[in-house]
C-alpha cells in the first residue's frame, strides 16, 4: 500500500519520495459532543488511528520457524482496510484461489458501523429491489444483518509465489493500478 493517506498525500515531495498527509486521520475536534476528550485526538506523541494492514505471509519451517515469503497482500481503504485484507488472505490460504480471483471477490464487512457493507458496485451482486434477490444480501439479512450496498472500491493488491521460480499478482479490477508477478 502506499500509505501516503490522500492520492499524492501532502502533494510536497523529497528527494522523489511523496510526503503523507497522515495527519488528518486524527479527530478534528479534539472534544465530542458532550465535552470529553476524543481518543483519537491531535496531541504531541500520538499517532493517528490507522487501520493500515499491509501484511506478509511466511511458510512454515519443519520445526515450525519462520521460512520463506510466501504471499504479500495490502489496501487502502480507510476503515475498510483490515476486512479487504483478511478477505484476501482467506481467499488465498484457505480456498486456494489465485491472487487475482482473491482480490476480486465481493467485498463485505463491517466498518465501525452496524451496518454491513456489501460491495454493490461488483457485477455478481444483484441491487435490483434493495439486493432483494441476492443470495448474499438476503443470506446476511436473515441473519440480522442491516445493509448496506455502497461501492467497496479496496484497491487491493497481492503477491503470491507460486513456484520456487516466480511470483504471480493481482489487483483489485475496481480501482487503479496493476500487479505484473514474474514474466515466465
Amino acid at each position: 500500500t502506499t500509505s501516503i493517506e490522500a492520492a499524492f498525500g501532502s502533494f510536497h515531495m523529497v528527494d522523489g519520495f511523496l510526503l503523507n498527509n497522515e495527519l488528518t486521520d486524527f479527530a478534528a475536534d479534539p472534544l465530542g459532543p458532550d465535552g470529553t476528550p476524543i481518543a483519537n485526538r491531535l496531541q504531541p506523541g500520538k499517532r493517528p488511528r490507522s487501520s493500515m494492514a499491509p501484511t506478509l505471509i511466511f511458510d512454515a519451517k519443519p520445526d515450525g520457524s519462520r521460512g520463506a515469503l510466501f504471499a504479500v497482500v495490502g489496501s487502502p481503504g480507510g476503515a475498510s482496510i483490515i476486512q479487504y485484507v483478511t478477505k484476501t488472505v482467506v481467499g488465498i490460504l484457505d480456498w486456494g484461489l489465485d491472487p487475482q480471483q482473491a482480490v476480486s471477490m465481493v467485498d463485505f464487512g463491517a466498518a465501525n458501523t452496524a451496518k454491513t457493507n456489501v460491495g454493490g458496485e461488483h457485477p455478481v451482486i444483484d441491487t435490483t429491489d434493495d439486493g432483494a434477490n441476492d443470495p448474499l444480501i438476503e443470506g446476511l439479512r436473515e441473519l440480522g444483518h442491516e445493509i448496506n450496498l455502497a461501492d467497496q472500491s479496496s484497491g487491493l493488491s497481492a503477491l503470491v509465489r507460486q513456484t520456487p521460480q516466480g511470483w504471480v499478482g493481482g489487483a483489485d479490477p475496481r480501482r487503479e493500478g496493476e500487479v505484473m508477478g514474474d514474466r515466465q
